[in-house]
């Protein structure tokens, strides 16, 4: 029954969930449990005070859905055996009778499992949690920080929902998770903590007086990003290819149809923002960590102006001679220039426009 991933993508949810192993003395939630159906491959585990479940959209079961633990002490194993493969290579697994097996282009990784290992009805709980109402309960519930730090990993951001009394429901991209509240203060958990916002208030009102409120909806604002920098957000830099790639394409038809070289442009610009979209979508998709590191990579190397010099360089390394190219490049100008100027107009005939980046005063 195997079910085919990418290997970033495997390596990844085993890290989203690898925090919340269970203890070695509860041996169904020590390790992490790989169930597949048609359309995802899950990742999950749980310490009882905490679950997490990763899934990836999968590139096709051949048979019937199936379930197995990958015991703690092959995690090692595994997470080396997959950060060994190339990101973008595809890892089938496969099950038999007592054994999990992957392979990949450039090797195979076999372990023994327990086939018929119980696992708790991990859909069940996280249904309840989810569909659970806050209304009428008080928004204080206590959480343990050592188990809150365990979904460090789960993403860069997340969304919370919490009930008194109720698990705290986290939500990621393909990602789930919950923790328990603190219910026992006479075992030493929370003793110390206000019991609820009434306690805050007498706690903190002395000091806090006297100080003029401040409407902040949205928690603290986000740094103010100047309007030349370049983003160092993927979402964002998606968002700018696509309208960048809609505008070229409006503008490719909307311009004057006599300037042969302004729908080139438009054109021109409309094709490298789709490609550069097309590639970081797919490099999101491969590896969402490696994405994000290249964008800010890009984004220091656009704010630096140097862009002339790297592409230079690249070229070089890449085998090309870039001399070459600036010396055709300045040929056909010329030619341009001289076939303008019999016509005693310029070679595009359109006006010099404002610059496309200003600095912070306007000028």
């Amino acid at each position: 029954m195997p079910v085919a991933i990418n290997a970033h993508q495997l390596g990844r949810m085993l890290s989203r969930t690898a925090r919340h192993i269970g203890s070695e003395f509860v041996e169904p939630l020590h390790g992490i449990r790989l169930e597949a159906d048609d359309t995802h491959l899950y990742a999950i585990a749980s310490d009882r005070y905490t679950i997490a479940v990763a899934r990836y959209r999968h590139h096709g079961l051949d048979g019937e859905p199936f379930a197995r633990t990958v015991p703690a002490s092959a995690l090692r194993s595994l997470r080396e055996w997959t950060d060994a493969q190339h990101g973008s290579d595809t890892i089938t697994l496969t099950t038999a009778e007592g054994r999990l097996r992957l392979s990949a282009p450039h090797g195979e990784l076999a372990f023994a499992v327990t086939d018929d290992q119980k696992f708790f009805d991990w859909r069940g709980v996280l249904h309840d949690v989810l569909l659970q109402d806050p209304a009428g309960s008080v928004p204080f519930p206590a959480l343990d920080t050592r188990f809150l730090s365990r979904f460090a990993d789960a993403d860069d951001k997340v969304r919370v929902r919490t009930a008194d009394g109720r698990a705290t429901l986290i939500v990621g991209e393909d990602f789930l998770g919950a923790q328990t509240p603190l219910r026992s203060r006479s075992e030493g958990f929370g003793v110390h903590l206000a019991e609820d916002v009434e306690q805050v208030l007498a706690d903190w009102t002395p000091t806090l007086t006297g100080a003029r409120p401040v409407a902040m909806p949205d928690g603290i604002p986000a740094e103010r990003r100047l309007r030349y920098e370049v983003t160092q957000d993927p979402a964002e830099t998606v968002e700018i290819l696509l309208r960048q790639t809609l505008r070229s394409t409006c503008d490719l038809f909307e311009e004057d149809s006599n300037s042969v070289a302004a729908a080139a442009s438009h054109a021109s610009s409309g094709v490298m923002a789709w490609s550069a979209y097309r590639f970081l979508d797919a490099l999101r998709t491969a590896d969402p960590k490696l994405a994000a590191q290249i964008v800010a990579d890009v984004a220091e190397q656009l704010d630096s102006g140097e862009i002339g010099e790297f592409a230079a360089d690249a070229a070089s390394l890449a085998g090309h001679d870039p001399e070459k190219w600036r010396e055709e490049d300045e040929a056909r100008w010329a030619q341009q220039r001289a076939a303008a100027a019999r016509k005693g107009a310029t070679a595009d005939g359109r006006q010099p426009k404002a610059p496309l980046v200003r600095d912070a005063d306007g000028s």
